[in-house]
């Protein structure tokens, strides 16, 4: 099969795409033929990799796979019957591997024995994919492959950190820590579902166009203003927001401290600028500023989230689209920051 892998951690330039053998189904697995698969940061760190990180190599990326099933080794749990070939599935991406007190608590990603189907197992990058059954779950026949497998990734942890982590209620205003991002983009359409006011930051007037189009009512350009938490503390009359969502981290956490309201909530769901992050404590701690981490979530967030979306027609902004063999080169555009949405990449196009 096709692929795109890599061999050792470092630069774009160790990307291969080249064939590899087909995978086997083990024990209560499915292959599914990927008919999509979108992009996400996440392929970017793994390929760099770091110290705990310990991969088979060579190791294919690609955490949001959508395709049909090809066969089944043994039956699913819960008494299933089994899925039929050509059945069209989309895949959660988050594994619980161990029985312990986060998973008996419904927290799966919260265990150390949690895992990411392109991060820590092979991903989707590829014509072929074997995955757990108990991850498979049947896609609406109303939906696209491509609209498919856009949110998988970044809709369980948008709906984790807004309604499980901030518990974001309507009426509430939200600082969206950026706008081009798979995460940020579909957090935008979210909360604005949610009842609440969005402001957003955009690194260009073309972005900012498209975040006023998804449902933000103030988008700042933090290019051009790069002290943006004043903007946006006029924006809001000096009262600041109650929520902010920062990916960003080590560029912009700081400024988010300013952003936020007194007694409000700074959400943490990544480090695109780094993750070594200094700041002015004092402001943490005369605002009562509560600091809040959200890392993916568990099975139940991944159907809620997906069922929020399909109820409401939803769709995660899709920037492009395109066969597997420019996957390398759609991968330079995700790292350059040029996408505003998900890149969806479709093997044997």
């Amino acid at each position: 099969m096709k692929a795109i892998f890599f061999e050792h951690h470092g630069g774009p330039e160790v990307l291969k795409y080249a064939d590899l053998p087909n995978p086997t189904p083990a024990p209560g697995e499915a292959l599914i033929r990927v008919k999509a698969v979108a992009l996400n940061h996440l392929d970017v760190w793994v390929r760099r990799g770091w110290e705990s990180l310990k991969l088979k190599m060579p190791h294919i990326s690609g955490s949001d796979i959508a395709g049909e099933i090809v066969s089944v080794n043994g039956v699913p749990p819960n008494g299933g019957t089994g899925w039929t070939p050509g059945t069209r599935v989309i895949v959660n991406p988050g594994i619980s591997t161990a029985d312990d007190e986060w998973t008996r608590n419904g927290e799966e990603s919260l265990s150390p024995g949690y895992r990411i189907i392109g991060e820590h197992l092979a991903g989707g990058l590829a014509e072929y994919v074997t995955v757990p059954v108990k991850n498979v779950f049947k896609l609406p026949d109303t939906v696209s492959f491509e609209d498919g497998c856009a949110p998988l990734l970044v809709g369980t942890t948008c709906w984790r950190m807004l309604f499980r982590r901030a518990n974001l209620c309507a009426g509430e205003t939200l600082l969206v820590v950026g706008s081009g991002g798979g995460v940020n983009s579909l957090t935008i359409q979210l909360a604005k579902a949610a009842g609440a006011t969005i402001y957003a930051l955009a690194g260009s007037k073309e972005k900012a166009e498209q975040a006023m189009k998804l449902g933000a009512v103030h988008v700042v350009n933090y290019k051009e203003q790069p002290k943006w938490h004043v903007e946006i503390l006029k924006l809001t009359k000096g009262r600041g927001v109650d929520v902010v969502i920062d990916n960003v981290g080590a560029a912009t956490f700081g400024n988010s401290l300013w952003a936020v309201r007194r007694g409000g909530r700074v959400i943490t769901v990544g480090n695109t600028s780094g993750h070594s992050i200094t700041f002015d404590n004092r402001v943490l701690f005369t605002k009562q500023v509560s600091v809040i981490g959200s890392t993916m979530g568990n099975t139940q967030d991944f159907i809620d989230a997906l069922n929020f979306m399909w109820q409401r027609n939803i769709k995660a902004p899709i920037d492009c689209v395109e066969p597997l063999s420019k996957g390398i080169q759609m991968i330079h555009r995700l790292e350059e920051g040029k996408q505003f949405g998900k890149i969806v990449l479709k093997p044997g196009a």
